[in-house]
């Protein structure tokens, strides 16, 4: 007993940390956009263009962990609501993320610039391609099923790899944005460079800890979705009904 109440303790501070570092990132990203770039547009000048890093880092990274995260936390809550749940999160962050790559976009064809030559644009570009795949898979396997109940178990476990993946992919085209974004202020003025680039800096490992600790939580046996009876017994008899298979006796 004193053990799993230990690790409900365990679980619910890591919880806690993974949300401290989620909110702290996406402030330091509006903190960064706001005082050191002029704010935030949607004029297709460069306050339109720091709405990038802001939506990316809100959606593709926070809500997308968030995401994840719910299998973990609502133990006790029907399945059926938490994958109700997930599904809404993640569109929230897919619909905030295409705000995003739509703000550079026309902030870079209103400047005249070019798109799509860095890599970070293409590790990004990437990223939201797999993302929406994903979310669009994962909504006609599960939420609305089309496939067999063989081929939702065959795919779940790619699904669950492919989502930390994704993660790991936010994280990583966000830190190539943001040494993107430091050599370009290096380059315009280096005597304003040291404050942002502390920021910079510890936005940076902000995010690389929130995804480390959200690959943790969400790898970790013990914090899994315990089995529930109920829910497997409806799943039997699913089955038994659309596939004609016998369900097991105990």
């Amino acid at each position: 007993m004193m053990e799993a109440s230990s690790a409900r303790s365990t679980f619910a501070w890591l919880v806690g940390g993974s949300q401290v570092l989620g909110v702290t990132s996406v402030v330091l990203t509006a903190v960064w956009m706001g005082h050191f770039h002029g704010g935030f547009a949607w004029d297709g000048t460069e306050q339109e263009l720091n709405l990038h890093p802001l939506c990316m880092v809100l959606g593709l990274v926070f809500l997308q962990g968030d995401a994840i995260l719910v299998y973990r936390v609502f133990h006790n809550e029907a399945k059926k609501n938490v994958k109700v749940l997930h599904g809404i999160i993640h569109l929230l962050a897919l619909i905030i993320t295409i705000v995003g790559m739509v703000a550079v976009f026309d902030s870079n064809r209103a400047s005249n610039y070019t798109n799509m030559y860095t890599l970070h644009s293409w590790c990004g570009m990437a990223t939201i391609v797999l993302f929406g795949a994903q979310w669009v898979t994962g909504l006609l396997f599960f939420l609305f099923p089309v496939a067999s109940s063989g081929l939702r178990a065959t795919y779940l476990p790619l699904h669950a790899f492919c989502g930390l993946v994704l993660l790991a992919l936010a994280v990583g085209s966000s830190l190539l944005g943001i040494t993107d974004s430091l050599l370009f202020s290096i380059m315009l003025t280096y005597s304003n460079f040291p404050p942002e680039g502390v920021l910079a800096n510890v936005l940076g490992i902000l995010l690389v800890v929130f995804g480390v600790l959200m690959c943790y939580i969400i790898t970790r046996e013990e914090y899994r979705r315990p089995p529930n009876p109920e829910e497997e017994s409806l799943a039997v008899h699913f089955k038994t009904l659309t596939e004609g298979d016998s369900p097991t006796m105990p």
